[in-house]
C-alpha cells in the first residue's frame, strides 16, 4: 500500500489508464485547500460518544434506546394534582397525630419495643432521642405510603431525573486505554503500537478529523483482510500521522457541509421521527440516520416540487457518500439537472457537463467496455429501453441485435466504437458506410462479421426494422450541442463507470433546456452503465451508489431487474420523482417492491398514495368503540336526580360503554398520505441490507 492513498482495495493504482483518457483526476501538483481542523476535545468527544445498537433507520450517535411497547402513561395534570392531594393527606395524617386527635394508639409499638428503662431514664437527651427517632421512623412511613399513592417515583423519572441526567453527560468520562477509541486499541493488538500511538498523539494535538479517522480504520481494515502488509501500513502512518493512506484527489474533507455526519456508523441525519402515534414508540422522537446498510437495498422518494426532495434528501446522501469516498469507503455518481444543487463542484473528482463547452471531462457512451454485444445491450436500454413496444411484435432484444450487427464489425475494422454520427449513418442504412465495412472485413477472416453485416442489411427497411426508432433516438445527440461530447477516437477524457472500482466521487449534469428527451436518455444510459459495472467487479466491499435526481422517463423493464440485483454486488440507487405516474403503470408496484426504502413526501396525489398504500400493506390495531346509552330513571327520586344533573351539566345521564376488538387497517392510507403529512414531513419505511426492516415512519426532514 502506498503511503500516497491511491491504490484501491485490489491494489492497483487508482489512475489505471493514460492521463489522456483519465476516468480520475491527476494528484494535485499543491495541498488542497480543506476546512480548518476540528478542536481536538471536540473531535475526542465525538469519538468517544456512545452509539448503541438500533433499529434500523434510528440515529445511533448518542441515541437513548426506548422500550418497545409504550408505557401506560398518566396524563401530566392528572399525575401532579394527585402528588399534591396525597402530600396534603400525609401531611394532614401527621398534623392529628401529633395534636393528639387519634388517641396514642400509634405510640403503642414504641411501647412494646423500647424498652421502659429507655423511656423513663434520669437522662433528658436520650429520652428525647428515642422519642423523636420514632417520630421520624413513623414520618417517612408515612411518607412513602402517600409516595406510592401519589406517584412521587414517576413525578421523579418524568421530570427531575432527564435534568439531573444531562450534567454529568456534558463532563464526558474517558475510558480506559483499553476501551478508548482515540487510542487505536485494535493496533496495539496486532502489534502496531507504533502507529497508534502516533495516531492518537494525532488525535490530542487536533491534527486529526472524522474522514481521517474512517480513512485510517478502512486502511487497516485491508491489512486485516490480507490485502495490504502490516509493515507498509505502519510505515504510511508513521510518515504521515493523520494524512495517511490519502485520496487520490488528496483531498481530507469536503469543503463545506450542510447536513449532519457520523463516520464511525456511517450514517448521515435527514430528520427527526415525529412524535406521532403512528409511529411506533422505539422510533418516536430519535433521529432517522441512513448510511450504506440501507442504502444497499436503494431507495425511491417520491414528491411533488418544491416538497424538499434534493435539499433534504438528495444532497445530504450525496454530501455523506462523497465523505465515505474521501475515507476510501464508497463510490459515488450523482446525476441531475445543471443547477440543480447538488453540492459544489470542489466536492467531486469528476464534473461532466453534458452540453457545456467547458467541461473537462465527457461521458463514455459505450461505457468503457470493449464487448460489442456488451455495449450493444447498454446502449439499447438507453435507446429504446421507455418504450414498452418500440416495434411491431419486438422487445429490446431486437435492438440490441440490431446494434451488435453494426458494432461488432466497426469495432474489428477501426479499433473502436464508432461516434455518434457514424452510429447514425450505420442506424440509417445509408450504403456508403455499410459497404466500406464489409470491403475492409473481406479477406480479414473474420466470416462471422460478414454475415452479420449481411444479415443487417438484408433486414434494413424490411416491415418491423427497429433501425429507424434507433436512429431517430441517436439523432437527439446528434445535435451541435453535444458535437464535443461521446468522443470515441481518444481526444477527449471520457469518464467511463468502469472506474467505480475505485472510491471517486462524479457528477454528471444534464441538459435540461431544450434537451429533455437527450437528458432522460443518457440518464438511461448512466442507470444502465451503473447496474452493468458495479455486476462485473472484482473486489464489492467498496459500496457503489447512483444518485439520480429525477428519474423521469428512466425506469425501464431492464432497469427494475437490474436494480433488484444490486443489493447482491454491495450497490444502490436514490431515485427520485415527482409522482409515480412518471413510470409506466405496469412497473410502478415491480418498482416499489424492487426498493427496500420507500419515502412519500408532502404533498402526493391521491393515486400515489393509493400505490404506497398497497406495498406498505396493513397490521392489526386495537380499537375502541366508545357508545353513550341514556340512562332511564324508573323511581320520582331518581327522576328528581336526573332532572337536577341535567340543571347542572346540561345534558342527560348516560352510561358509557367501551368495546375493545381486534381489526385490521391500512398503515398509512391513501389519504391520510395525500392530506395528513404536514409540510416538511415524509412518510418512510426501510429495509436494510440484512433484511430488517421499519414499519413507515412519519419524519420531520427539518429536524
Amino acid at each position: 500500500m502506498d503511503s500516497d492513498g491511491t491504490q484501491d482495495a485490489r491494489g492497483t493504482h487508482a489512475n489505471p489508464v493514460p492521463r489522456a483518457r483519465s476516468a480520475v483526476p491527476p494528484r494535485p501538483t499543491q495541498a488542497p485547500s480543506v476546512p480548518p481542523l476540528p478542536d481536538s476535545s471536540a473531535f475526542l468527544t465525538w469519538l468517544r460518544a456512545p452509539r448503541p445498537e438500533a433499529l434500523p433507520g434510528v440515529w445511533r450517535f448518542g441515541h437513548r434506546p426506548r422500550a418497545k411497547e409504550e408505557p401506560e402513561q398518566i396524563p401530566t395534570r392528572q399525575l401532579i394534582s394527585g402528588a399534591v392531594i396525597a402530600f396534603l393527606v400525609g401531611w394532614l395524617v401527621w398534623s392529628l397525630l401529633q395534636n393528639g386527635y387519634v388517641g396514642e394508639w400509634w405510640l403503642l409499638p414504641f411501647k412494646l419495643i423500647v424498652p421502659a428503662s429507655w423511656r423513663g431514664g434520669s437522662s433528658e437527651v436520650v429520652n428525647y432521642l428515642v422519642y423523636e427517632g420514632y417520630e421520624l421512623l413513623v414520618a417517612f412511613l408515612i411518607m412513602i405510603a402517600v409516595g406510592r399513592l401519589g406517584r412521587w417515583g414517576e413525578i421523579w423519572r418524568r421530570f427531575v431525573a432527564p435534568h439531573l441526567r444531562r450534567s454529568p453527560e456534558r463532563e464526558q468520562a474517558v475510558p480506559a486505554p483499553a476501551e478508548d477509541p482515540a487510542e487505536w486499541p485494535q493496533l496495539r493488538a496486532a502489534g502496531a503500537v507504533d502507529a497508534a500511538d502516533r495516531l492518537a498523539a494525532e488525535a490530542r494535538a487536533g491534527r486529526m478529523r472524522d474522514v481521517d479517522h474512517a480513512r485510517i480504520a478502512r486502511a487497516w481494515q485491508g491489512v486485516r483482510s490480507g490485502r495490504f502488509s502490516l509493515a507498509t501500513f505502519t510505515s504510511a502512518v508513521l510518515q504521515d500521522g493523520a494524512a495517511a493512506c490519502l485520496h487520490p484527489s488528496g483531498e481530507r474533507d469536503l469543503p463545506a457541509r450542510i447536513a449532519r455526519h457520523d463516520l464511525l456508523t456511517g450514517q448521515v441525519r435527514l430528520g427527526t421521527t415525529a412524535d406521532d402515534p403512528r409511529n411506533p414508540y422505539a422510533y418516536r422522537g430519535a433521529g432517522l440516520g441512513l448510511g450504506p446498510d440501507l442504502l444497499g437495498t436503494s431507495l425511491l422518494a417520491v414528491g411533488p416540487a418544491g416538497s424538499g426532495k434534493t435539499g433534504t434528501v438528495v444532497r445530504p446522501l450525496a454530501e455523506s457518500l462523497c465523505l465515505h469516498a474521501l475515507a476510501g469507503r464508497a463510490a459515488v455518481v450523482v446525476v441531475g439537472a445543471a443547477g440543480a444543487g447538488l453540492g459544489p463542484v470542489d466536492a467531486y473528482d469528476v464534473v461532466v457537463r453534458i452540453g457545456n463547452p467547458e467541461s473537462v471531462y465527457d461521458l463514455d457512451l459505450y461505457g468503457g467496455t470493449a464487448d460489442p454485444d456488451e455495449a450493444a445491450a447498454v446502449l439499447a436500454e438507453a435507446l429504446v429501453g421507455d418504450l414498452a413496444d418500440p416495434h411491431p411484435g419486438g422487445d429490446g432484444r431486437r435492438s440490441t441485435t440490431v446494434l451488435a450487427q453494426l458494432l461488432g464489425p466497426f469495432r474489428a475494422v477501426h479499433d473502436r466504437f464508432p461516434s455518434v454520427p457514424e452510429l447514425r449513418q450505420l442506424l440509417d442504412g445509408a450504403p456508403g458506410p455499410l459497404d466500406e465495412l464489409r470491403t475492409a472485413l473481406q479477406g480479414s477472416g473474420q466470416e462471422s462479421l460478414i454475415r452479420e453485416l449481411d444479415a443487417r442489411v438484408r433486414q434494413s427497411g424490411q416491415p418491423g426494422d427497429v433501425a429507424p426508432v434507433l436512429a431517430d433516438r441517436v439523432a437527439l445527440l446528434d445535435r451541435p450541442a453535444f458535437a464535443g461530447f461521446f468522443d470515441t477516437s481518444g481526444q477527449s477524457k471520457p469518464f467511463t463507470l468502469k472506474a467505480l472500482d475505485h472510491p471517486v466521487r462524479v457528477r454528471i449534469d444534464l441538459p435540461e433546456r431544450g434537451h429533455a428527451d437527450a437528458s432522460r436518455m443518457l440518464a438511461r444510459l448512466v442507470l444502465a452503465q451503473f447496474t452493468a459495472s458495479v455486476a462485473a467487479r472484482e473486489d464489492r466491499s467498496l459500496f457503489a451508489c447512483l444518485v439520480l435526481d429525477d428519474a423521469t422517463g428512466v425506469v425501464t423493464p431492464e432497469a427494475v431487474r437490474a436494480i433488484q440485483r444490486l443489493r447482491s454486488a454491495n450497490a444502490g440507487v436514490v431515485l427520485t420523482l415527482r409522482t409515480l405516474d412518471d413510470v409506466p403503470r405496469p412497473l410502478r408496484t415491480p418498482l416499489l417492491g424492487a426498493t427496500g426504502c420507500r419515502m412519500a413526501l408532502s404533498g402526493l396525489t391521491p393515486w400515489d398514495g393509493q400505490d404506497f398504500a398497497e406495498v406498505w400493506g396493513k397490521e392489526w390495531i386495537e380499537a375502541r368503540d366508545v357508545t353513550d346509552r341514556q340512562i332511564i330513571a324508573e323511581t320520582p327520586a331518581g327522576k328528581a336526580l336526573h332532572m337536577l344533573r341535567r340543571v347542572i351539566t346540561g345534558k342527560a345521564p348516560t352510561q358509557r360503554a367501551v368495546t375493545v376488538r381486534q381489526v385490521e387497517r391500512e398503515r398509512w392510507s391513501a389519504s391520510e398520505l395525500a392530506h395528513g403529512v404536514p409540510p416538511g414531513h415524509a412518510v418512510l419505511s426501510l429495509t436494510n441490507v440484512k433484511g430488517e426492516h421499519a414499519p413507515p415512519l412519519l419524519v420531520d426532514l427539518r429536524g
